[in-house]
């Protein structure tokens, strides 16, 4: 059974930084990151594939956010730097065991519980 776990999440102030982590019991393809706020739908942040390339980035987090993944381990990271309010929201670790399913929610089979992220103005 694939359970995902994240950790990491906090309040922080805006300009403040924050690292993700999540661990997957099982082997997947490609892990990612998700966010929901408020009132919104869920959007993707980031995905990588499980060799640690064919990184991908929503425009929201390009520059700002760094997704890695230690090659072979069922690990993901989210680092998160230069946060600003708007980032604030539910992250959510994805995770899939086909290539680009972690860009597209509707892809995505299996999701952690969520860590919650507040940034502050």
């Amino acid at each position: 059974q694939m359970i995902l776990v994240e950790s990491g999440g906090d309040s922080v102030q805006a300009g403040g930084s924050l690292r993700l982590s999540c661990s997957a019991t099982q082997y997947s393809y490609c892990m990612g990151w998700f966010r929901q706020a408020p009132g919104k739908e869920r959007e993707g942040v980031a995905s990588i594939d499980v060799t640690g390339g064919n990184e991908k980035y929503a425009d929201c987090a390009k520059g700002r956010f760094t997704c890695s993944r230690e090659n072979g381990k069922r690990v993901v990271y989210l680092q998160m730097n230069n946060l600003k309010p708007e980032d604030t929201g539910t992250y959510y670790c994805a995770a899939a065991r086909t290539s680009g399913a972690c860009a597209s929610s509707d892809r995505v089979p299996y999701w952690g519980q969520g860590t919650q992220v507040n940034v502050s103005s």
